[in-house]
């Protein structure tokens, strides 16, 4: 990965059996809306469904790469199912330079209430996380609400495991053995 004077690294279309992993784009808005237009998909992480004004805005910034100073890189994919495009979540990695050096990457997913129980998250966070390491990315994390079994079985799959570090309600999962 680039010293912290470089720029970050920026999201590549990847595919799975099942999946089109697209980068982000202001247009996937219209689309996702929505997908996400839920409140259910709040349950563990608060807030509530993004309006499309909402999401063109959010979109803008984070299509850029890079949080506005720098200090992280932004990568953010669209899950597209291949049988049919229908669009069914998201996965997102935030990147970040810690003190010990490398790079840490922490990652999110979320898939539509209607396209949950199919391992669309699953499938898709391993294609990022995969990825992520063939870039160089030292280190993963994932911040899980203690009773979302689901992110939690997601995090296993990834080679995470929970430490005692929580932050605003959520576990830090890691994968500091590797």
């Amino acid at each position: 990965m680039p010293p912290a004077s470089e720029p970050w690294i920026a999201a590549a279309p990847l595919v799975t059996p099942r999946l089109r992993l697209e980068p982000l784009r202001v247009e996937h808005a219209t689309e996702a809306v929505t997908v996400f237009d839920d409140v259910r998909l709040h349950t563990w992480t608060g807030g509530s469904p993004g309006t499309l004004d909402q999401l063109v805005d959010r979109y803008g910034r984070q299509s850029a790469g890079r949080s506005p100073d720098g200090t992280q890189g932004w990568l953010n994919w669209m899950l597209r199912r291949a049988s049919d495009e229908q669009l069914v979540g998201t996965v997102q990695s935030t990147l970040h330079r810690p003190p010990a050096g490398g790079v840490e990457a922490s990652l999110a997913w979320v898939v539509g209430h209607d396209y949950q129980g199919n391992g669309y998250a699953r499938e898709g966070a391993l294609a990022m996380a995969r990825w992520l390491r063939e870039q160089g990315v030292t280190g993963l994390v994932a911040y899980i609400h203690p009773e979302h079994e689901a992110s939690m079985g997601i995090a296993r799959a990834l080679g995470l495991t929970a430490s005692d570090v929580v932050v605003d309600g959520e576990v830090r999962w890691s994968d500091a053995a590797r």
